[in-house]
């Protein structure tokens, strides 16, 4: 059995991996504050690691404004458009200026033949033509801070449409002004009630259609502050206004709608930032299938990245991820309002056994957690409540007090609780007058406690008082209409909340100059080629990642000769630059224990390789390592982030198990744990069927490795795979027994 070099990770990792120019985890936890007043700082792979927040304050509440192609002529497109930023204009106070070289006014407004003749140097510029490019050229000298281009026929389009949406952007960049669009719309200038109160809603949407269920939670009293149609994103991009959003006082949540990200580091630092201020993020991510991908694609003329791998980037930030606008909607309105929770239990009330007993099985399901009450506290609730009656959570009351004030006591003494911090209590359809009492009764227990009350109005009608008055009168409490929208934003509430509560950037503490390891690594790339194992092998003993005893070999006497320095039984194994699955293909001998059999591999090894016309460096003799859990970790580049990380249960059926876990770097020592706790073959780590636990914090340690391998060599690393990576029994360690390099 191979000997232990691997200790207590929390007390040994920071002097082993130092010892190899690392920071202690790549990325630990930190209370430090963010350098934002050093925006260009890099990290070692050269990517920023802090973004600039766009000033926008001009764009959503400029001064002056001028309207490029604007019209008074009935019938035309423009005309309404002009008449909407008109009264968006005045709404807002700016000055607005109509631009035609035709005109002499505009509904009785001075119109001015060219940007270049506007009086004035305007916030705003919102471009009604089919090509914006001659006017953003116009518009370089002007000092212009925004403008909007409505135009479509660009990277939605295909190639030709690609080429000319570059060029604008170009000109954009060369002007020093900041554009949205090109093939947006008029969202960013609707009319926002300004009558409701509380914390609002930030809406940014590539799609302006899938906006509207959010935009209409005003008319339910819930705030919107700002909607940001980014369409095709030649300029700004949702990650912009994630940033900008993040800052402002009056935003309590961000709901997205995204087709495909422009630049995925942009978005996690966007995403970061959101987190560390506590500002939860909720997104639609089209893309989760080929179908769905070519469609946004299609639209919008991005890449919309692997979708495992933006799903991950999006948990490692805390960006909420859901499916359907009616989850956004509902989840964003929630967490927009809602107080921190006091405790992460969920009590379900009902005035129906049946309707408890199903909310509960599904909520219990989607993870959250339904304590059941002490025997102090259902002796107190039957006080009022029938003893025939379960009680225990969920609590059946056997149909809600109508008559007097035992239904408010009940729900008092649930709130009073201290291991509830959620209250759920669903109706599934009304049933005057005991719905009306149950939804006075919620909503006047709301007023006075600072948890979360949450009811779900299943009528089909929507038009009971009950409802229409009550329940969506209070600020207090969150309604929904459906069992499962209600669960994923109260599950979706206790993670952000459990989130951003242990949050720490990874950006932080993430490595800015290169380690003495990535100097061995440089002399060991070869540009567009394939390492070969040996080769492979010796770039992860430059990163201090363990690797079994071996030696390569070009005649059979060496191999004889390596076999008793290595130790009997050993591994031979053919090794050459073009070889990535030799086990298929006869070139893997396992456990030889005699100089005969060392010299017969030897033959047959090289005979295989001569026949299949397979260049060799020579046959490795290995070390035999058998007894352990097989693991894969390796690097992979994605289109959208850059290098990856893959954790995954690892051998010759890794293809088949598809049981793998993926994260972006930066991150920490915790992100390499919960890689871990997602995989379907956990257990395996843990033991099971008689077998030890495996050596997690090894397994761990490679991990954060191969991250630094990620970050230092990404950009000249295209491809990593250690399979099997061989994890022994706790506190044994974890040997790469086979690896795989390709340079880009």
């Amino acid at each position: 059995m191979l000997g232990s070099t691997h200790g207590t990770l929390t007390t040994d990792l920071r002097a082993r991996v130092e010892a190899c120019g690392e920071s202690p985890r790549t990325a630990v936890h930190s209370t430090a504050a963010p350098s934002a007043e050093d925006p260009s700082a890099l990290d070692v792979s050269g990517r920023p690691l802090h973004s600039d927040v766009p000033d926008l304050d001009r764009f959503f509440r400029p001064e002056s404004v001028a309207v490029v192609g604007a019209s008074d002529t009935e019938g035309r497109p423009n005309t309404g458009i002009t008449r909407q930023l008109i009264a968006w204009a005045e709404r807002v106070g700016a000055r607005i200026h109509p631009v035609h070289p035709t005109r002499a006014t505009v509904f009785g407004l001075p119109c001015h033949a060219s940007v270049a003749d506007l009086p004035e140097e305007v916030d705003l510029a919102v471009l009604l033509v089919s090509d914006p490019l001659p006017v953003i050229e116009e518009l370089a000298d002007t000092k212009v801070k925004f403008a909007v281009a409505f135009a479509s026929g660009f990277a939605e389009t295909g190639d030709a449409g690609a080429a000319a949406q570059t060029r604008l952007a170009a000109a954009v960049q060369r002007s020093g002004l900041r554009l949205l669009g090109p093939n947006t719309n008029l969202n960013a200038f609707e009319e926002f009630r300004d009558d409701l109160d509380g914390p609002a809603i930030a809406l940014i949407t590539q799609s302006g259609h899938q906006g509207r269920p959010v935009y209409t939670l005003q008319e339910l009293g819930i705030r919107l502050s700002h909607w940001a149609p980014t369409g095709n994103e030649a300029d700004l991009e949702t990650s912009d206004f994630i940033s900008y959003f993040a800052e402002q006082p009056e935003v309590g949540a961000i709901a997205c709608y995204v087709e495909g990200l422009k630049d995925g580091r942009a978005f996690l630092l966007a995403a970061d930032r959101a987190a560390r201020n506590g500002v939860p993020v909720v997104a639609v991510k089209v893309g989760r299938t080929e179908t769905g991908a070519r469609m946004a694609a299609s639209h919008t003329g991005k890449l919309t990245g692997a979708d495992t791998v933006v799903d991950a980037a999006m948990r490692q930030f805390g960006v909420i991820r859901v499916d359907g606008l009616d989850e956004l909607q509902d989840t964003a309105a929630l967490l927009a309002r809602a107080r921190p929770p006091k405790a992460d239990g969920v009590v379900v009330y009902s005035i129906s056994g049946g309707t408890g007993a199903h909310f509960s099985d599904l909520a219990t399901e989607a993870g959250l957690s339904l304590p059941t009450l002490s025997e102090a506290k259902q002796a107190e609730l039957h006080q009022w409540i029938p003893p025939y009656l379960n009680v225990a959570n969920p609590v059946d009351n056997g149909g809600h007090p109508v008559g007097d004030w035992r239904g408010r006591k009940i729900i008092d003494a649930l709130l009073a609780d201290p291991t509830v911090g959620v209250l759920i209590c669903p109706i599934t359809g009304p049933f005057p007058p005991m719905s009306d009492k149950l939804a006075k009764d919620l909503t006047e227990a709301a007023e006075s406690t600072d948890k979360l009350i949450c009811v779900i109005w299943g009528s089909p009608v929507g038009t009971e008082e009950a409802y229409r008055t009550t329940l969506l009168g209070s600020s207090r409490v969150a309604t929904f209409r459906t069992f499962g929208n209600c669960i994923t934003a109260v599950r979706a509430y206790l993670g952000h909340h459990r989130f951003t509560a242990a949050y720490r950037s990874p950006f932080d503490e993430a490595p800015r100059t290169p380690s003495p390891s990535y100097r061995k690594a440089q002399a060991l790339m070869r540009p567009g080629q394939q390492l070969s194992e040996h080769a492979a092998k010796q770039l992860l003993r430059a990163y201090g990642i363990r690797v079994p005893r071996e030696q390569l070999v070009t005649s059979a006497a060496a191999a004889v000769r390596a076999a008793g320095l290595v130790g009997y039984p050993v591994v031979m194994k053919a090794s050459g630059p073009q070889l990535a699955h030799k086990t298929e293909l006869g070139l893997v001998k396992v456990g030889l224990t005699s100089a005969s059999q060392i010299r017969d591999a030897y033959r047959e090894l090289t005979d295989i390789a001569r026949y299949e016309n397979i260049p060799l460096d020579g046959i490795l003799v290995c070390q035999m390592v058998e007894r352990g859990v097989e693991m894969v970790v390796g690097v992979t580049r994605d289109d959208l982030f850059g290098p990856t990380v893959t954790v995954g249960l690892g051998g010759v059926l890794v293809e088949v198990l598809h049981d793998a876990a993926v994260r972006v770097p930066p991150f920490g020592e915790d992100q390499a744990r919960h890689m871990l706790t997602e995989l379907r073959g956990h257990a395996l780590l843990e033991g099971v069927r008689g077998a030890p636990p495996a050596d997690v914090d090894a397994l761990v340690e490679v991990v954060l490795r191969v991250q630094r391998m990620a970050l230092e060599l990404g950009d000249v690393l295209s491809e990593l795979d250690i399979n099997p990576l061989m994890v022994l029994p706790r506190g044994q360690g974890a040997v790469a027994l086979d690896a795989l390099a390709v340079c880009r």
